[in-house]
């Protein structure tokens, strides 16, 4: 029978796992869904029994449907990046997980990087910014507002390595997640011990931190049985899911650049070398292989934002206010939306600016918008704010001329069409497109597993499915729009700023 390797991904709104074929071929896939936290603006939580939940259920039926668990042998994990679980001597969860949008760290990342004598000496220690929704960012953030909590804490891991500790009992991360905790040097491809002395935090609480398609550890015996698969089945590391999406698409040489539309909106590439970062405006991340390093900008809203607007309205409209109606209401609405722009920044933002304490905003609204205008600009507002991420890498001379786009937004045609519009690119949507994270999970597992021999056979199967353009016209409406909405984050941060100063007193 043919062997499977099976794709764990631990996103922000649901898991979704894959099963996969030595031929790159998907032969099931399962989501199961769980909420979202936001007990004060900026913040972002969950409970990791969430997660663990959603893995235990959706893979159980999956396997039980396919009956395919005694084919399994590899598995491979893919999560959000930058979330914060916090465990004390017994595993025990000591709060609910700090996730990656969430920007409470602002301040004290702030203090760090004054403290090592500004960003460019920050760099020395990692080539990457401490943004303030990093792993590090949320540690020394409890370190100021929860001492005890740190203080009991004997490890932290990243969401999918929450999912790990469950599977195998093992304390481990992968080198791309690590990445994303802003300790962890990404020219060496490890912990950087002195930047966690400078933080006055304890080394032993950092998870080991191996290459993505490396053994970590085995299936217990009774997740397996639960599974109806083999116990010991080797775990791999896996990887963080702006990083290993991004390779799920193929895209794991020069070149070539990845969009990803999810909750966040991802701009990748690939590099055989470690990169420079000057002034810490991208994020550098290692590799879902030894010789290869990702570059990204991440834009915390994109789809999030319109599923903001969902949630938003589904109260006053009820149940037949759904994805589709409101696609169908954006495309009603003229390219422009009558000149009403939205800035998405609904939870702050990372790129192409780092601005913790920006919110979302309509400008320009008139008597003579309705509800297809705004919909139209939430969409048209996120897509700006990726073209804005595509000129940063223009301007570090990283190619944006091939651009594959992944992500749960990539099944509707209005989203793509109006991506390629919107930034001028053709682009083409690729096999295995909505499920990225899980789907690269499931290619480094194969790795592992001796499917193929190097991260470029992994790949080699992805194909280009369908092929986009810009519409002239629509490009030149939206060349006229795009300086405007440029501008938004510094016209309004003095708005933000006195928003901040009022959040702080009522607090």
């Amino acid at each position: 029978m043919t062997p499977l390797v099976l794709g764990i991904d631990v996103g922000t709104s649901a898991c979704k796992s894959v099963l996969m074929t030595p031929d790159g071929e998907l032969v099931d896939t399962v989501e199961a869904s769980y909420p979202l936290s936001t007990p004060r603006p900026g913040w972002a939580e969950q409970a990791p029994a969430l997660w663990w939940d959603a893995v235990q259920r959706s893979v159980a039926d999956m396997l039980a449907r396919t009956e395919a668990g005694d084919r399994v042998v590899g598995i491979g994990l893919s999560g959000q990046m930058h979330g914060l679980v916090a465990l004390d001597e017994a595993d025990t969860v000591l709060r609910p997980a700090l996730l990656w949008c969430d920007q409470r760290g602002a301040e004290e990342s702030a203090v760090l990087i004054e403290s090592l004598g500004g960003t460019d000496r920050l760099l020395d220690y990692t080539n990457n910014p401490m943004l303030p929704g990093f792993t590090g960012s949320k540690l020394l953030w409890l370190a100021r507002h929860e001492p005890d909590v740190l203080a009991r804490t004997r490890r932290f891991l990243n969401p999918k390595d929450f999912i790990r500790l469950k599977l195998t009992g093992e304390y481990a991360t992968d080198v791309s997640d690590a990445s994303g905790t802003g300790f962890f040097d990404v020219r060496k491809r490890c912990w950087s011990d002195d930047l966690i002395a400078r933080a006055g935090l304890a080394r032993e609480i950092f998870p080991t931190a191996f290459e993505s398609s490396e053994p970590t550890g085995g299936l217990r015996a009774d997740v397996a049985q639960h599974w109806g698969m083999t116990p010991g089945v080797p775990v791999s590391a896996g990887g963080g899911d702006s990083v290993i999406q991004t390779t799920s698409m193929g895209v794991v040489a020069p070149g070539m650049t990845g969009i990803t539309l999810g909750t966040a909106g991802i701009v990748g590439g690939s590099s055989n070398e470690c990169p420079d970062n000057p002034g810490g405006r991208l994020q550098v991340s290692c590799g879902n292989a030894a010789d290869r390093w990702h570059v990204m900008g991440v834009t915390l809203n994109a789809g999030g934002a319109f599923q903001w607007l969902i949630d938003a309205l589904r109260p006053l409209a009820g149940d037949g206010l759904d994805y589709d109606r409101l696609i169908e209401l954006a495309a009603s609405a003229p390219v422009g939306s009558e000149h009403l722009i939205f800035a998405p920044h609904l939870m702050g933002e990372r790129c192409p600016e780092v601005a913790p304490g920006a919110r979302g905003a309509w400008v320009g609204l008139t008597r003579a918008h309705d509800i297809s205008h705004m919909t139209r600009s939430v969409i048209e507002g996120a897509i700006m704010n990726m073209r804005a991420i595509l000129d940063l890498f223009e301007e570090a001379g990283l190619g944006t001329e091939r651009l594959r786009v992944s992500g749960g937004a990539t099944n509707s045609p209005f989203w793509l069409q109006t991506l390629a519009d919107v930034t001028g690119h053709p682009l083409a949507t690729v096999s295995g497109a909505a499920t990225g994270g899980a789907a690269g999970a499931a290619l480094v597992a194969g790795l592992g597993a001796g499917f193929w021999a190097d991260i470029d056979e992994a790949t080699a199967h992805v194909a280009e499915l369908e092929s986009l353009l810009p519409h002239a016209e629509r490009a030149r409406r939206y060349n006229e729009i795009y300086p405007a909405h440029k501008s938004l984050l510094a016209q309004l941060a003095p708005c933000y700023q006195q928003l901040a100063a009022i959040e702080d007193r009522t607090a």
